[in-house]
């Protein structure tokens, strides 16, 4: 399998942006994919010819470090941790992304999993496998993160992971698949405990993005955005249909959230182009840039071009 054409347009526009912003307070500092790195991860090949080369490229000319959690097509949908298929698309992972997270064994890495964490600033980043969504030692691996994580040097918590709890593609809508069920039994009310701000995830080959606002344990309003971002260059998806929000609430522990689809995919293809996201983070704030890319260049599906995650704070 040779390198796709679009998707190293797609880097190819994410080099530009690294390169324009270097030196300025936007400076890009790493690169995040929410999955699916390869079309099937069993194949060591794949990763050789259509994965490390592009990376390579992220790594060392845009001079960045890069992070995967892993989809579907990287280490298969098995939730058997056991199962040959995921043993072989896990080690081809582990293999091509050994020198990029950290170690096994290290206080930010789940041994022998592709489940890991890291902080930049004051933002803590964690990925984990949404494919295993209910294995319990991943599960409690997470939580022991969050729990223990000082919330005043890392005041903003960023999940990254493949499948979205909520969305409006074909692998959405109407359709609740596995992961994301479990996604949502075990994680969601872990991430509101904990007071996760920004998930990032894959799986549709489009753009949508929602909010979500749920009350903490004292009864104040917190915010938690939900942005699907799958314009790598894959085949593109298109919208499907609404999600079942009952259903979401119900799984997920949420019945008082109150859910915004703030951006929805188009129906055609030709709106959905390929895409990246900026995230800035600036003290307190942060924001998000939807950057379109090739003939997707002047496709702006927010109002404005950067548009911020975090609620302004109600005056006394």
């Amino acid at each position: 399998m040779a390198e796709q054409q679009e998707h190293s347009i797609v880097v190819d526009a994410m080099l530009r942006a690294i390169r324009e912003r270097e030196g300025t307070p936007d400076a890009i500092r790493f690169v995040l994919q929410s999955g699916d790195a390869v079309v099937d991860g069993r194949e060591a090949s794949q990763w050789n010819v259509s994965f490390i080369g592009l990376i390579n490229r992220v790594t060392t000319i845009g001079g960045v470090p890069y992070f995967l959690a892993p989809g579907n097509h990287d280490v298969t949908t098995a939730a058997a941790l056991s199962s040959p298929g995921r043993q072989e698309g896990l080690q081809n992972y582990l293999r091509a992304m050994g020198q990029l997270i950290p170690p096994d064994n290290a206080t930010r890495r789940l041994s022998g999993y592709p489940t890991y964490a890291f902080g930049y600033g004051n933002t803590f980043v964690l990925a984990f496998d949404s494919n295993i969504a209910s294995d319990s030692t991943q599960y409690a691996w997470v939580k022991s993160q969050l729990a223990q994580l000082d919330r005043t040097r890392y005041p903003h918590v960023v999940v990254f992971f493949h499948h979205p709890p909520l969305s409006s593609g074909p692998h959405g809508g109407p359709i609740v698949e596995r992961p994301t069920e479990q996604v949502r039994q075990f994680y969601l009310p872990l991430f509101r405990q904990y007071r996760v701000g920004l998930l990032l995830t894959g799986h549709e080959h489009l753009f949508e993005h929602w909010i979500e606002r749920y009350r903490d344990a004292s009864g104040q309003w917190q915010r938690m955005d939900q942005i699907v971002s799958g314009g790598g260059g894959a085949p593109i998806y298109t919208y499907a249909g609404q999600p079942d929000l009952g259903r979401y609430r119900s799984t997920s522990g949420g019945r008082g959230v109150k859910i915004k689809q703030l951006v929805r995919p188009g129906t055609r293809q030709r709106d959905n182009p390929y895409h990246f996201l900026v995230i800035t983070v600036d003290g307190a704030e942060m924001s998000v840039e939807y950057v379109g890319v090739d003939w997707g260049t002047k496709h702006q599906p927010y109002k404005r071009p950067r548009i911020s995650l975090i609620d302004p704070v109600p005056a006394r």
